[in-house]
């Protein structure tokens, strides 16, 4: 069946009315949205049309299980005053009228309490995360409506024309456009002092969790530092360094400078060795060895190692990442190993196998595992007679060209890095991609098994 294929901006613009009928589906939604740059400047009266003051901002309070925040109250403008005016006060609020319940109103100077955020002066023109579309978005405008039962916060829009409507006159910037409004459900929003992703509802925090690698890596890139780090103290330093491996070098050596010692060193120890060699290799000597005290004294220990050979050699270019079993081993219990280590599958499609002395025999591809015909012999029977080693493995200093050799000649994923005869590491096929790629004509490809 032939589809018409859309292209990028009919997609995009398929994706913002898809989510702007989800923001207007229920008809009170539809009918009360209001701009928050529409409300800003408003006179607020009492009940019998006596003049309180201006809106000088909107407040509302944060959740972590409520997707749409509720509304806290008006700061009013009262003379040099700021003054908080509770949102259970306000009878009418819309983009041409505020009214309160009452004459009586407790005017008392505003301060911002625990869990609250001011809209206008803390989320307008601030980063967001748009979790839907996969993006990093200032917020131009914000939007507030009557759902669940009290006034929330709705939905956002990005763009110049709404940046160039708040420009214009109350009236005009009062005109709502929900076919721009991407649904707060679908967007992460950040404290403004401390950085620390300060919405985590259910659909907005999932989302985050269930991106690629590769999209939580555009993400963090596109962040600012501050936004940035509460991103990554929400998520964990385990996902993010599954991100971070797909950046370029030069975005990984800003992140990693510009985190705070304790959090980088958690990123680089949850990295693959061989892109936490690299990551490290391109530090200051100060930084780096801060980095290193930090972390768990094994595994500092073996990224020096690997610190210590040529960028542009084997020994530079392995993860240290192996699966070793000796000869005698049956396949169920080498499969059974495999289990343990699925956190490494990216960077494993093979399995080592040695002699009594550690000395390697042999590589055998997962493959071969998977279809042996009896899972209770040694793993030895899988060598095939007169199998060459050299066929398959590198030396620690050999060059690019060296490693290009082997693994053509040999049409496998990967090759094994010996020294003296011993296994002591692995070099996947993208690995010898990116040495042999300008880095600016690299395209990052998901790594096999991944």
């Amino acid at each position: 069946m032939n589809r018409t294929q859309l292209q990028p901006s009919e997609r995009l613009n398929r994706l913002r009315l898809a989510r702007a009928r989800r923001v207007l589906a229920i008809a009170d939604i539809r009918a009360s949205i209001v701009p928050l740059s529409g409300l800003i400047g408003i006179t607020v009266k009492n009940q019998f049309g006596g003049e309180i003051g201006k809106v000088d901002d909107i407040v509302a309070r944060w959740s972590e299980v409520v997707d749409y925040p509720p509304l806290t109250g008006l700061v009013v403008r009262v003379g040099r005053r700021r003054a908080f005016i509770d949102i259970d006060k306000v009878e009418i609020l819309g983009a041409s009228q505020i009214t309160l319940r009452s004459a009586k109103v407790d005017l008392r100077d505003f301060t911002k309490r625990a869990g609250e955020v001011i809209l206008g002066k803390e989320v307008l023109d601030h980063q967001l995360v748009d979790v839907e579309g996969v993006q990093v978005i200032r917020a131009s405008e914000l939007y507030v409506a009557h759902a669940l039962g009290t006034l929330r916060l709705v939905g956002v829009e990005v763009g110049v024309s709404a940046l160039l409507r708040r420009l214009m006159m109350r009236r005009i910037r009062a005109q709502a456009k929900p076919k721009r409004v991407i649904d707060w459900g679908d967007v992460a929003a950040f404290d403004e002092s401390s950085g620390s992703v300060k919405l985590r509802a259910s659909r907005s925090s999932g989302g985050i969790r269930r991106l690629r690698p590769s999209e939580l890596a555009e993400l963090l890139s596109d962040l600012d530092r501050k936004e940035r780090d509460g991103l990554i103290e929400a998520l964990g330093a385990e996902v993010v360094a599954d991100a971070i491996e797909e950046m370029d070098s030069d975005d990984i050596e800003v992140i990693i400078n510009q985190s705070d010692p304790e959090i980088a060193a958690d990123i680089v120890e949850n990295m693959e060795p061989d892109e936490a060699a690299e990551a490290l290799r391109d530090l200051e000597d100060e930084k780096r060895q801060e980095i290193l005290d930090l972390m768990d004294p094994d595994k500092a220990a073996d990224l020096e190692d690997l610190i210590d050979y040529e960028e542009d050699t084997a020994g530079g270019m392995m993860t240290t990442s192996l699966i070793e079993v000796p000869m005698a081993e049956s396949i169920a219990e080498v499969i059974k190993n495999l289990r343990k280590n699925a956190e490494h599958r990216s960077d494993i499609d093979a399995v080592v196998v040695v002699d009594e002395d550690g000395n390697f025999m042999a590589d055998i591809p997962l493959f071969d595992l998977l279809v042996a015909e009896n899972e209770d012999v040694a793993i030895s029977s899988l060598i095939p007679d007169g199998d060459d080693d050299s066929s398959q493995t590198v030396n620690v200093d050999d060059d690019v060209d060296k490693i290009v050799e082997v693994l053509t000649s040999s049409r496998r994923s990967s090759v094994i890095v010996l020294e003296d005869g011993i296994a002591v590491g692995r070099i996947l096929a993208d690995d010898v991609i990116d040495a042999i790629i300008p880095e600016e004509r690299r395209f990052r490809f998901p790594r096999l098994l991944s």
